[in-house]
């Protein structure tokens, strides 16, 4: 067998990775074609005004863009930078704040909330035993909000203590821990614990201590403070019409308004596949991921589990960490892969948009198939 010399090897490998390099191009570009034809076919089928999404894999965003309008009416098109409101896809935000504030040992997860909060109270004397992880996984018993008041928002900073201070006549449904229910009300109270253990207003703090170390300088969960070149409208019913409210009011920050974009929202799924760090700035502990990412309470919504926040389960074997998003006028969908380093981020101005488990679920077979899992 003829041994080839040291020149005819190096050319051979660089040829090689020539190849490699743009056989991989390849298979990325298609993967990018399949994702945008599929993604504007659904706007197109189900009259969706405006849809942005964004899929990050191995480190990297690997798709982003847009489709339909900003506003109906006015027909300027919808980018990935534009800013929506992301709903309940806010929650995973406050338990990171509250998990860096456990790092900083300024609180403990199984501590009665009293201790936080000396003047939360209930009308149930039960009310004493509730913990902050009770509140992060929905067991603590408590009702959900009723009037969210988007026709008539709070803006001010004492917004969130008077709301804890307002609960005084609510009953809890059962005792803490003996049931799962979701609450947005104990998420807004958890927000008034990030401003009492940091000292700090609950938006002051993600922005100091999440947001802009990742970067995403765009995004607030203070609505006034958005660029208003970047702003979204929000739609209802159906056919879409223009909502008369954007949902916004700061006595429910922690529990629904972040503003973001899909863009800036792939910088928190590579930070948290990447177990809290995301180009040098880390704004959590890798071993922290156990306590979000670790099964805490079955919950009634397809069989999933949740952790701290997030939402845990499966697709084809694959173990899946996920949060959604729904208020007037907007949808939000945010699902990672954290074994395959694989994201995806979907946002709509309509309420009436939603997209079926059967369409996220092909836009994970098009993110596995390509991935070769």
């Amino acid at each position: 067998m003829k041994t080839l010399r040291a020149p005819t090897r190096l050319y051979l490998t660089l040829l090689l990775a020539v190849l490699a390099f743009f056989g991989g191009e390849s298979a990325g570009q298609e993967v990018q074609s399949r994702l945008e034809n599929y993604l504007r076919e659904q706007v197109e089928d189900k009259g969706i005004p405006g849809l942005a999404a964004a899929f990050v894999r191995d480190g990297k965003v690997i798709y982003s863009g847009a489709f339909g309008v900003r506003k109906l009416g006015e027909g300027e098109p919808l980018t990935a930078q534009h800013i929506f409101h992301f709903a309940s896809v806010s929650k995973p935000f406050v338990a990171t704040a509250i998990v860096q504030l456990v790092e900083k040992g300024k609180l403990d997860l199984d501590a009665p909330i009293t201790d936080a909060l000396a003047y939360f109270e209930l009308a149930d004397e039960r009310f004493r035993d509730i913990t902050i992880r009770q509140m992060l996984n929905h067991t603590s018993g408590m009702p959900d909000v009723e009037d969210y008041e988007w026709d008539d928002p709070q803006f001010d900073v004492g917004a969130a203590e008077r709301y804890v201070r307002s609960m005084a006549s609510e009953r809890l449904l059962w005792a803490p821990g003996d049931g799962w229910r979701y609450s947005n009300m104990a998420f807004d109270v958890l927000g008034d614990v990030i401003a009492k253990a940091s000292g700090m207003s609950f938006e002051e703090y993600v922005q100091t201590y999440i947001l802009t170390p990742l970067g995403m300088n765009e995004s607030s969960f203070i609505y006034p403070d958005i660029n208003e070149s970047l702003r979204t409208t929000g739609h209802v019913s159906s056919p879409p019409r223009v909502s008369p409210v954007y949902p916004y009011n700061r006595r429910h920050a922690p529990s629904s308004t972040l503003n973001s974009s899909v863009a800036e929202m792939t910088k928190w799924m590579l930070a948290n596949l990447n177990r809290g760090e995301l180009n040098g700035s880390r704004i959590l502990e890798t071993e922290s991921y156990e306590l979000l990412w670790t099964p805490t309470a079955d919950t009634t919504r397809d069989g999933a589990q949740i952790g701290l926040s997030w939402f845990l389960s499966e697709y084809n074997g694959h173990r899946t960490v996920f949060h959604s998003g729904g208020d007037t006028g907007f949808r939000s969908y945010l699902l990672m892969l954290p074994d395959e380093g694989i994201g995806m981020v979907l946002a709509i101005n309509w309420s009436r948009g939603g997209l079926s488990r059967s369409v996220l679920d092909q836009l994970l077979d098009l993110l596995l198939e390509d991935g070769g899992f």
